[in-house]
């Protein structure tokens, strides 16, 4: 019988309402107890999403423990933890127990960057970009977004309650770990544990989201997909994750989950609506200077600034009423949607048949989608106009038009063309399937499979949106139905 360590034996736990006891290390319990991790408390994990789904009032805090949980399951399945005498003993620090150890730190931090109310907020910040008045002191420009954001907390925090001084105070690489969070590591096995079609963050929130909302989209076989995990040899030295035969349908199941969950959920048109809705006023806010710059992120986080701890989704909505009681932005558009989002007054959902959700074959798509966003952007600008010309100068209308596919998974064709590498097994996001005899081939390559055929659709949700003014104008112009 082995011996179990003190460390073993003095163990955190945590509870979570999907898993139950998660066990944690003392590091782990650092990092969970700093103030740029207990931010994570008060950040939504779906944004607005609540307005249409009660329940989901559900947290970035959890989301993460919930993909450490997931990542450690993952490592075990595929016999790569270390025992566990070693996993909590912060002496040990042989290359097994520091990739068992630092993948479950990099699961806990991936979102440790997050904006408040998530991606809506996050959006706004990349389409506006960098401003030019950032200091001497500030650091390079970086995209605006939250893994970039979250790699800069990571690397830049040597002082008291930063993660950085925790990381290294147990010898973790702080880069390594930035690399392993952003998929980019020199080790295939990491980058797939964390950035793929079968990762521990998709592996936890698609079961997490839908427990929240009580929406039934998003459920899968967890358990019987972990259990059969297997590694192969990618070539070039490299380990990389794949699945057995037997578990095929099930993996087919969970990527029809996560289609469902993405079309149903994330692009719901009653929730989608107000993320949306948010997006536009942080841009003009941001435009005004009435929230924080990315480069004032920045420095707070370099100088452990404590307004970097309140930037999450109670700063942004006391920012609106801030703003909006103060009268601070003058613009009349920005004022009504700031009300709708404060008060829950959904602007007018626009339907017209070019404004209809598809189901777009990939092969042929980006011709298409093309063609039709032409064709939906020019009908816009078309209604913009007799809004002007036969309006009161109060009318609006915004179109969501989505940016990335909703799609099962990128097809054979779209991972040839995308490639980084002439071997296919050694990409990082596609699913592989693991023969008896240890042979890898991709899931969406075989016959036996509705992925070779279903990869080869996606689906395109685009909405528009207008005020009530707006609509009816449109409408008594018989222009909308």
């Amino acid at each position: 019988m082995a011996s179990t360590s003190k460390h073993q034996k003095n163990f955190r736990t945590i509870y979570d309402g999907l898993y139950g006891f998660i066990p944690i290390t003392e590091w782990e319990e650092k990092i969970i107890n700093s103030p740029f991790f207990q931010r994570l408390r008060w950040i939504k994990q779906l944004g607005f999403a609540n307005y249409i789904f009660p329940g989901a009032e559900h947290n970035r805090f959890a989301h993460v423990i919930g993909v450490m949980h997931s990542m450690d399951q993952m490592i075990h399945a595929l016999g790569l933890a270390a025992p566990n005498h070693e996993l909590f003993d912060p002496q040990v620090k042989n290359p097994q127990a520091m990739l068992h150890k630092s993948l479950r730190i990099a699961a806990l931090l991936h979102d440790i960057g997050t904006f408040p109310f998530s991606h809506a907020i996050e959006y706004a910040y990349l389409r506006h970009g960098n401003d030019q008045r950032r200091s001497a002191h500030s650091s390079k420009d970086l995209p605006n977004s939250h893994e970039h954001l979250g790699s800069y907390i990571i690397k830049n925090t040597n002082y008291e309650g930063g993660l950085t001084r925790i990381l290294e105070h147990y010898d973790f690489d702080v880069q390594m770990i930035s690399k392993i969070i952003k998929g980019d590591s020199p080790q295939l096995i990491a980058n797939q544990l964390m950035h793929s079609d079968l990762d521990a963050d998709r592996m936890d929130y698609l079961i997490r989201d839908s427990y929240y909302t009580g929406i039934k989209y998003g459920q899968f076989d967890r358990e019987y997909i972990i259990s059969n995990l297997i590694t192969y040899d990618a070539g070039q030295s490299q380990l990389a994750v794949g699945i057995r035969e037997n578990a095929i349908h099930a993996v087919e199941d969970f990527l029809i989950a996560r289609f469902s969950w993405y079309s149903q959920i994330i692009k719901n048109p009653g929730s989608a609506k107000f993320d949306i809705i948010a997006s536009h006023i942080a841009k003009a806010f941001l435009e005004a200077d009435l929230i924080h710059q990315f480069h004032d992120l920045l420095e707070m986080i370099r100088k452990r600034d404590e307004r970097f701890f309140w930037w999450n989704d109670i700063y942004f909505m006391s920012r609106c009423q801030e703003v909006r009681h103060q009268n601070l932005i003058k613009n009349p558009k920005i004022s009504e949607l700031t009300e709708m989002l404060l008060y829950r007054h959904p602007p007018k959902t626009v339907h017209h048949p070019l404004f209809a959700h598809r189901i777009l074959s990939m092969d042929i798509h980006e011709q298409q989608k093309k063609k039709l966003i032409l064709k939906i952007r020019k009908l816009i600008d078309e209604f913009q106009e007799v809004l002007k010309k036969n309006g009161t100068g109060q009318e609006w209308l915004f179109a969501d038009i989505p940016e990335k596919d909703v799609v099962f998974t990128r097809g054979l064709g779209q991972i040839v063309k995308k490639r980084l590498s002439d071997n296919l097994y050694q990409e990082r996001d596609p699913i592989k399937v693991v023969s008896r005899t240890g042979i890898p081939s991709l899931l969406v390559e075989r016959d036996n499979t509705l992925m070779k055929h279903l990869s080869g659709f996606i689906n395109f949700v685009p909405n528009v949106y207008a005020n009530e003014s707006a609509f009816e104008l449109l409408r008594s112009k018989k222009l909308i139905e």
